[in-house]
């Protein structure tokens, strides 16, 4: 029996656009960094607790290239890739029997997660770790409200759906990932402008990308965006939150 095929929630084309756009934006020296910055310094903090060291280690989305100096560092070879140059995460790997993969902030947005995380375990040496970190529920809830209000009586599609702690529990259970742990972290930040809130989404490609997109707002819509935004801040700051959620296991 042919295997069911993922629902297709999000477009392929949108995401690596949006990556692409990403990483022409962070071209400026005061790019925001702060998402990808958090999940690369989490990192050499969970290795240094598991005292592991990698001699061989495959890193997905870390434009920085921070991550990758610190493996070397330490006397791992080491391979970087990333979605915007064309590498598919939702087929078998090009290459296999690293020692740690780690995925920053990419896996949010594939249609088949399962199947992506699978892809990993098998480019996995046996006794080899996974890391992947990327956005989680509870992400921009500040956002989700006021393109709430800037809809009205229409709310289109414009956060798209995200995996929550016990989802992502599951998920590593049934991608057959030994000693999983799940966990979470929030990220709060503040903004003085509902443009510089999505400025900083865009630049951190952390945006929608979903296959069936709502409608660009209109110019009533927009100001009632704004209206919404300014009601939810404080002393002239609107706090937003990030969900990180990081996904780690082993294969045995």
């Amino acid at each position: 029996m042919a295997s069911k095929a993922p629902p297709r929630i999000f477009s392929p084309d949108r995401r690596l656009a949006a990556r692409r756009r990403a990483l022409v934006l962070q071209r400026s020296p005061d790019a925001p960094r702060y998402l990808l910055e958090d999940m690369v310094e989490d990192v050499p903090e969970r290795l240094s607790f598991l005292r592991f060291e990698p001699r061989r280690a495959l890193v997905v989305g870390d434009w920085t290239g921070n991550l990758a100096r610190d493996l070397r560092a330490s006397g791992a070879e080491v391979t970087e890739v990333d979605p915007a140059h064309g590498f598919d995460e939702e087929a078998p790997y090009p290459f296999d029997g690293f020692d740690l993969i780690v995925s920053l902030g990419t896996l949010d947005t594939v249609n088949d997660l399962p199947g992506a995380l699978i892809h990993i375990r098998k480019a996995l040496a046996p006794g080899g770790l996974m890391i992947a970190s990327f956005l989680s529920l509870g992400s921009l809830p500040v956002l989700r409200e006021i393109m709430l209000a800037a809809d009205g009586d229409r709310p289109a599609g414009r956060v798209h759906p995200m995996v929550d702690v016990r989802a992502g529990g599951q998920l590593l259970q049934r991608t057959l990932f030994a000693d999983p742990v799940i966990d979470h972290r929030p990220l709060q930040v503040g903004f003085r402008s509902f443009d510089r809130l999505i400025a900083d989404i865009r630049a951190q490609a952390a945006g929608s990308v979903l296959a069936d997109p709502g409608p660009a707002l209109g110019k009533a819509a927009r100001a009632r965006a704004l209206e919404a935004f300014e009601a939810a801040g404080k002393d002239g700051r609107t706090v937003e939150r990030f969900e990180i959620l990081t996904l780690s296991g082993w294969k045995k």
